[in-house]
């Protein structure tokens, strides 16, 4: 019997299979140096609320990272923003608790300054991280972009892919393969503005919604005011020690951080939409409870053991749904999905969408639970999270394992525009049933 097949294979032309053949392919390992260049870059964001380099850093963090990491980790490394974010608010939380044991003259200074000393490190080894190698290809240095594809790729016929694809999307032809070339001018950025607002294509539209949506919603859930604000919630809900405020305060943080780092690694695993979608439900659900628990201590003239424990349960449970999926997603998502001529200034629209709605969010909180009570505010923030989950789910398709030259292939058909049913059943040139050229039998359609 084995004879016989393996003189069939011979007759065939085809090589023998093998048990090894049909074995799955092996999870590829993490790119160590890929890793370390996104650890760097992502670092800033733990300055996140220190006035104009953190404001840089928000854009050029993700897109940097986004763009030299490999497609099988790039959630994963991307992510790492939001992580750093967390570990500032966190260290933040901590240092603000040490520093209230301290004399008031000397803990304000102590708790200034300690921010300068990730500032100092990351100044002193930036400078040795390479350029992205999406950037070096638009300036012509062919060389220079293969050798950091070569350090930042999974295996060298992904390099050799990659570059190809971000020589595509750059206009450059493929036969040019000189260390140093010539670019066409229209892939240096003249006219980004005009294709990305004035003129956009479905795709671009559609990618744009995408980006500033995602951004919009995730700030105006309501999560900086918990953030900012979550010792005077904690003293609504009946917390009245200031001790007690700052330690809750901290499990803010610690839970913040916590989700966040269980976020990171199941970007590449389950997708962006199931993590997104996940966490908004979780959300819509803990910010209705947490509503309805900091009602009834608000209406009520004694204090409500039950609906205080809700309340900060409720609290840190919101805090994690956020951070598993809806947290992290945005600086991901929107740093890959953009075509390679619009990517910085694309990225760079939802970061100060993202901004704009964090500050106007946190102005006026205090004013929104005075005017509406504290209770009321959590409920309209669960409103606005039940918007944006039927936005999400409708206008965000999946990006999980795609190049980013593939993104914009994705986009351009909402989630509403369900295409017909295509009959899978092909027909022959002829219109009757037969063999093909290659010998098989197909049927025709009626």
């Amino acid at each position: 019997m084995a004879d016989r097949e393996a003189k069939t294979n011979a007759i065939s032309g085809q090589p023998q299979k093998i048990t090894m053949d049909f074995d799955p392919p092996k999870k590829p390992k993490i790119n160590k140096y890929a890793f370390t260049c996104a650890l760097l870059a992502t670092m800033t964001s733990v300055l996140l609320g220190y006035g104009i380099g953190v404001g840089y850093a928000c854009m050029i963090a993700p897109v940097y990272t986004a763009e030299i990491s490999p497609a099988s980790t790039r959630g994963f490394l991307t992510s790492f923003f939001e992580v750093f974010v967390n570990v500032g608010i966190l260290l933040g939380y901590v240092s603000n608790y040490v520093c209230s044991k301290l004399p008031k003259h000397f803990g304000w200074r102590v708790m200034l300054g300690v921010g300068a000393v990730p500032a100092v490190i990351l100044a002193s080894v930036i400078i040795w991280m390479p350029e992205s190698p999406r950037w070096l290809v638009m300036q012509g240095r062919l060389g220079d972009a293969k050798r950091v594809l070569d350090k930042t790729s999974d295996s060298v016929e992904e390099a050799q892919i990659r570059l190809a694809d971000i020589k595509e999307a750059a206009g450059i032809p493929e036969n040019l393969t000189d260390d140093v070339v010539q670019v066409p001018k229209h892939s240096h950025g003249e006219g980004v503005w005009k294709e990305l607002i004035l003129h956009p294509t479905p795709p671009v539209r559609h990618i744009l919604i995408a980006c500033v949506g995602i951004h919009f919603f995730q700030q105006s859930s309501g999560i900086d005011s918990v953030v900012l604000y979550s010792p005077r919630i904690f003293e609504k809900a009946g917390i009245t020690s200031s001790n007690d405020k700052l330690l809750a305060t901290v499990a803010v943080g610690f839970t913040k951080t916590t989700f966040i780092l269980v976020a990171t690694f199941l970007f590449d695993k389950i997708g962006r939409r199931p993590l997104i979608l996940s966490s908004v439900a979780g959300m819509i659900f803990s910010l209705a409870t947490l509503g309805f628990g900091l009602t009834v201590i608000d209406h009520s003239d004694q204090k409500i053991t039950w609906a205080v424990g809700l309340s900060v349960a409720m609290l840190l449970a919101f805090v994690a749904f956020f951070s598993i999926g809806m947290g992290p997603s945005p600086v991901v998502y929107s740093s890959e999905i953009f075509p390679l001529r619009l990517r910085a200034q694309g990225t760079s629209m939802g970061m100060a969408a993202n901004r704009l709605t964090s500050g106007v969010i946190t102005m006026t909180f205090i004013s929104l639970y005075k005017g509406i009570s504290i209770g009321g505010s959590f409920f309209l923030y669960a409103g606005v999270a039940l918007v944006s989950w039927v936005f999400f789910y409708f206008v965000l398709p999946e990006t999980r394992g795609r190049t980013l030259e593939d993104m914009e292939g994705l986009f351009g058909n909402f989630k509403w525009n369900f295409p017909k049913k295509k009959n899978n059943i092909k027909e022959v040139s002829n219109g009757s049933n037969g063999p093909n050229a290659n010998g098989q039998v197909q049927l025709g359609s009626r």
